[in-house]
């Protein structure tokens, strides 16, 4: 089973000009396969980190993002991919506040000239309980040219003026039924690094 999503528009509900970001996910052992495949624009240039090791505002790149939302608690998981192999894991508990980041990621990338895949396992552990909603992001380009799209943008008739592009608009997420891509008598596993929050 998997299911699959394309980012064909701008946060702000504009079509993206280039062949869309896709996302795939499928159930792993212990978690969720992400697969991402991308348009490579090289453009911010790689981050100074280690590929394969977590980076510090890995948003200022070239990036592909997937946020898993709990909405009863605004509790959630966000992903950062990098097509040069670097990768950002935060945990969030309410809208932007961080309470865990720089988790660590088995993150797979196949780099080509014009496009790139990754291969992200997300453990269990790291979603936050109930996790019932998704969006997913694309950010490239550098200054004025930098762009940001979205799976589920923000509404044409809720955009204000000169309002800015802000992912954590969890109001805008769209349910995700974990159930319906794992089997019906799939229950959640709990997580140990979210109960340390709980409790």
């Amino acid at each position: 089973m998997k299911m699959e999503f394309a980012i064909k528009h701008t946060w702000d509900g504009l079509p993206v000009s280039h062949e869309p970001v896709t996302l795939v996910l499928k159930s792993d052992n212990a978690g969720l396969l992400m697969e991402v495949s991308a348009p490579f624009f090289n453009d911010p240039p790689a981050p100074l980190g280690e590929p394969g090791e977590p980076f510090s505002r890995l948003w200022d790149y070239e990036v592909v993002e997937a946020f898993f939302l709990s909405d009863r608690t605004e509790q959630y998981l966000e992903v950062e991919l990098c097509p040069h192999g670097q990768h950002l894991l935060l945990l969030l508990s309410g809208k932007r506040r961080v309470w865990k980041e720089e988790l660590p990621l088995e993150f797979e990338v196949t780099r080509m000239k014009t496009k790139w895949e990754g291969k992200a396992h997300l453990p269990w552990n790291y979603f936050p309980p109930c996790t019932n909603q998704f969006n997913a992001f694309a950010i490239h380009g550098s200054g004025e040219e930098r762009k940001y799209e979205a799976l589920y943008p923000v509404p044409r008739h809720e955009l204000q003026e000169g309002q800015k592009p802000d992912f954590h608009r969890l109001e805008f997420f769209k349910d995700l039924n974990l159930k319906g891509l794992m089997g019906e008598d799939w229950k959640q596993p709990e997580s140990d690094i979210w109960k340390c929050l709980t409790n």
